[in-house]
């Protein structure tokens, strides 16, 4: 019913999928309403900090990317912000020393690790949800991305692929800790070899290998270990959703639905959520209250 931080600084260092560049990040608490927060640490004042929100994102191509007015970006956010979401993390400051989060193993499982092993602070302030309040889709009759009112926070997910390694796979979640750790966090990030050459030109998939992504070669999986799970492939797109989607700034309390969506229809999902101001309602989470009173208080927005 409380926002959360965390109670010590966590460091980790990885390869950044597309940049190729070795990459030091540190996850710090942070103060009751203050968000997420990104600083690039070979920047200096305000062109080092990036708010982690939906209108900072500025590139959508394999990755989420956000950028600020001075032109400073940071990729690649996804499954970080999918572990603070997972974890209940509602303030943190991420600082790195280069353009991109490290992608660890390609899954949220080294950054659920580290915020676990920082461990959690409650904080003295209520939670700020976001509650939908009707449906709001985006897409192209192929693609698509919804949000529908809910009790709960949950998700679905649809992926249909030509390659045998995949085909046609669905799952659905109800978010909470527990679910997010043993179900979602450990689904690798997933591509195709006969992509690589082409993204590489693009300057794309720099770091990429076998230790970081299932890589599959027509219909068959060349990782070693093969999946972690029979329908990793579903499950990891249900990870980018959760991260993409904390980008709200706050929890949304509804239903999150996606076929064959990706990075770029889950921001326009966003966008769309917030333009339309009879779609949602922030609540403050309260704590426990007297039998028969709610759980949650409306909060007036301006």
């Amino acid at each position: 019913m409380f926002q959360q931080t965390l109670k010590k600084s966590a460091t980790i260092a990885g390869v950044g999928l597309h940049s190729g560049a070795i990459v030091t990040l540190t996850i710090s608490p942070a103060d009751a309403n203050s968000g997420i927060t990104f600083i690039r640490t070979d920047r200096h004042g305000a062109a080092a900090v990036v708010p982690a929100r939906w209108d900072s994102v500025v590139d959508t191509r394999m990755c989420t990317v956000i950028g600020n007015e001075h032109g400073t970006t940071i990729g690649t956010i996804e499954h970080l912000m999918s572990a603070l979401a997972g974890c209940g993390i509602d303030n943190a400051v991420v600082s790195l020393d280069g353009v991109e989060v490290p992608i660890m193993d390609g899954s949220a499982a080294a950054f659920v690790a580290a915020i676990e092993q920082a461990g959690v602070a409650v904080q003295n302030a209520p939670r700020r949800i976001i509650r939908i309040l009707k449906p709001v889709s985006v897409g192209d009759g192929v693609k698509s991305a919804s949000f529908a009112p809910d009790d709960a926070t949950t998700y679905s997910f649809e992926i249909d692929f030509e390659s045998a390694a995949i085909s046609r796979q669905s799952r659905a979640v109800e978010l909470d800790g527990d679910v997010f750790k043993d179900e979602i966090s450990r689904a690798r990030t997933f591509g195709f070899l006969h992509e690589v050459e082409g993204l590489r030109k693009m300057g794309l998939a720099r770091g990429g290998s076998l230790d970081n992504a299932v890589v599959i070669s027509g219909d068959t999986v060349m990782n070693a270990d093969g999946l972690r799970f029979t329908d990793e492939f579903v499950r990891h797109k249900i990870l980018d959703a959760v991260g993409d989607l904390y980008l709200a700034g706050a929890l949304v309390i509804g239903h999150f639905h996606g076929v064959r969506a990706g990075h770029a229809l889950n921001n326009q999902l966003l966008r769309a959520l917030f333009a339309d101001r009879s779609a949602w309602r922030y609540e403050i989470q309260a704590p426990a209250l007297p039998v028969g009173r709610p759980a949650y208080a409306r909060l007036a927005v301006a």
